[in-house]
């Protein structure tokens, strides 16, 4: 198969330049995400994410931890993003997700980020990974327009904690051929307590209906390698605070049983998570089970499920190798 990205065409028929500037200029009152801060970000005002209006990248690499089916045999291309629009108290990149002050020297420029996408697929990755990308959603588009201009043609996962502005995602329609969004929590009281946001349920719902709309439910793959379609990412949380009921609930009866699943054991408690006690613990292997058990009754047979032991071999180094975070 020769697959062609989506953007492609959107570049030569002028379409991708028009939406990306669209995209920069919500800067000017800034609705990148639902919290809808409303700041002038192109003029040093700060929102939730302490973020102006040029791209953070904290790192970048061929990285060989995502799905099989994406990280192939020559790596995802992950550029990952500094800062966040959401605050977890557990976050495990918060070294580089919540520490702005730090984080803002590792602010790029449009065409830097660009050069950046190129080096990776020059480094033969299999696609490009924007990793927490929203808080930037309104500034990337330039940066995808000046590498599909030299020459970037591999397919876009656009990685994200689901918490996105549906208007943004609708720009990103025929830009982003794969959607890898987390859903983590099915009730908007547990991600207000844990990740300190409102509404995360209706608006992730919102949100993930659009990434569906846009590339359904089927995986297209090159190979062993999947360049278009849709991945919910599912973390399993101690005591339930993750609500995956309701999660696989909603997917299996508002989106489709063909939805592929990536539910996660990778939970460890780090960051702040030893402020509560209900978080300050590792997966049980019954909590494990029950999210298993969880997948057949409703249906959902696509996807991937993590070993337990994930918790121990998934932990980046931000600060010890921004490089090679995931020493791999």
């Amino acid at each position: 198969m020769n697959f062609i990205p989506s953007y492609i065409k959107l570049l030569q028929n002028g379409e991708l330049y028009r939406r990306a500037e669209l995209a920069y200029n919500n800067l000017n009152a800034c609705t990148s995400c639902p919290r809808d801060c409303k700041v002038d970000r192109k003029n040093g005002e700060l929102g939730i994410c302490a973020s102006g209006h040029l791209p953070i990248v904290s790192s970048y690499t061929p990285h060989f931890g995502e799905e099989p089916v994406l990280s192939g045999t020559r790596g995802a291309g992950n550029i990952f993003f500094g800062n966040c629009n959401l605050k977890c108290v557990y976050c495990q990149n918060f070294e580089i997700s919540q520490n702005p002050k730090a984080e803002k020297n590792n602010e790029v420029n449009h065409k830097r980020l660009a050069e950046i996408m190129i080096e990776l697929q020059n480094k033969n990755c299999h696609n490009i990974g924007l990793v927490s990308p929203t808080h930037f959603s309104a500034t990337i588009l330039k940066s995808i327009y000046l590498a599909a201009e030299n020459g970037l043609n591999l397919p876009i996962i656009y990685n994200t904690n689901g918490y996105d502005s549906v208007e943004m995602l609708k720009l990103y329609d025929g830009v982003v051929d794969i959607y890898l969004p987390d859903f983590k929590y099915g009730s908007s009281e547990y991600a207000k307590k844990y990740s300190l946001v409102d509404n995360y349920f209706e608006k992730t719902k919102g949100a993930i209906k659009e990434m569906f709309r846009q590339v359904g439910d089927e995986l297209v793959y090159d190979g062993d390698v999947v360049v278009r379609g849709l991945i919910i990412r599912h973390l399993i949380l101690p005591n339930d605070l993750s609500e995956t009921e309701k999660v696989f609930k909603f997917i299996s009866e508002e989106l489709s049983t063909n939805v592929h699943i990536s539910l996660m054991s990778q939970y460890y408690p780090t960051n702040k998570a030893n402020k509560d006690i209900l978080i300050n613990r590792a997966l049980r292997d019954s909590e494990y089970e029950r999210a298993l058990d969880l997948l057949d009754k409703y249906g959902l047979q696509n996807g991937w499920s993590q070993e337990m032991e994930s918790a121990e071999t998934y932990r980046p180094e931000f600060n010890a190798d921004r490089i090679n975070p995931f020493n791999n």
